[in-house]
């Protein structure tokens, strides 16, 4: 899609700066607001830090950004509204029908929730509940194109394409989730992979270092350059994704079946803490998140070199 957008973006947290750099440094004039105080100098120096990051330069793009006394304000005359409150329904859903009464019904309203559908989200506006959508972004949101885009049974086709539009004109690579599921996709496959891991630790098959190191070092190398399915069809050879099926499937159901329920007792939280804490020994840990981001960004553009896969 092409042409300049007004964008407000409704909280200037972390998540929030990640947004408000995305959206400055595709061409779009961002309106933003957060009651905190300082928000503005704080958001100016996180979008300037977030943009060299990424080597976008957002520096002559810092003039497109307009920081309003109010969210109707913000929200007056946007395009598209992004908004990034703390993770507490009571919250989102008065500030969601704030934006709903105050901006054009042509605007689409987007919630960068990690966890709440759009049908409760939706479920205190009034004016136009039909352009809500969940537009969920993937840490650290700067870096990471993933948005989980999820409509509610309210939310119409054509919001939902042009959200998908808009994100993916940013340099975003959008899914769209087809139901309401409690912490959408990706969340919900860490939270499969998470029990396991946590499962193993507390029966003392492995460490918390050695969990790492399986996933680090291991199917974690691919999964970075294909999904998993499409890994996993490479298994089958020329027979494909039907040959993995087929005659590895069966030993597969078994190891599913005999994953682990956990629940996360004092005990079990002693052992993960102890053990990451004996794993990172002592490691700074915003010198390691760098790190972490450095990497990357060397990932990103190593997948961009080669070409889209899947």
């Amino acid at each position: 899609m092409s042409g300049t957008l007004k964008i407000a973006i409704l909280g200037t947290g972390v998540i929030g700066a990640a947004w408000a750099t995305g959206f400055l440094t595709a061409g779009h004039t961002v309106t933003a607001f957060d009651p905190a105080e300082g928000a503005e100098e704080r958001l100016r120096a996180q979008v300037a830090s977030f943009g060299g990051e990424a080597g976008t330069g957002t520096t002559s793009a810092l003039d497109n950004l307009i920081f309003a006394p109010s969210l109707a304000e913000a929200v007056a005359d946007a395009d598209f509204v992004q908004e990034n409150g703390p993770e507490r329904l009571e919250v989102k859903q008065s500030m969601l029908a704030e934006i709903d009464a105050a901006a054009p019904e042509s605007a689409i309203i987007a919630s960068s929730t990690s966890g709440f559908a759009p049908s409760q989200l939706n479920a205190q506006a009034t004016k136009a509940p039909g352009r809500i959508v969940v537009g969920h972004p993937f840490n650290p949101a700067h870096l990471v194109p993933l948005v989980e885009v999820v409509p509610s049974a309210a939310t119409s086709a054509a919001v939902v394409d042009r959200a998908l539009a808009i994100y993916e004109a940013i340099g975003k690579k959008p899914i769209l989730v087809r139901a309401e599921l409690p912490g959408h996709v990706a969340n919900r496959l860490q939270a499969a992979m998470w029990q396991e891991a946590y499962s193993l630790v507390e029966r003392g098959v492995v460490t918390v270092a050695d969990i790492d190191t399986a996933i680090a070092y291991g199917p974690g190398l691919r999964w970075a350059i294909l999904g998993p399915l499409a890994q996993q069809s490479l298994s089958g050879g020329a027979g494909g994704m039907r040959h993995v099926l087929d005659h590895l499937g069966p030993p597969q159901e078994v190891w599913m079946h005999d994953l682990k329920q956990v629940h996360l007792g004092e005990d079990l939280k002693e052992k993960l803490v102890s053990g990451v804490d004996e794993e990172l020994d002592g490691r700074d840990l915003t010198v390691l998140a760098q790190q972490r981001d450095d990497m990357l960004l060397e990932l990103i553009a190593l997948k961009r070199k080669y070409g889209e896969l899947p």
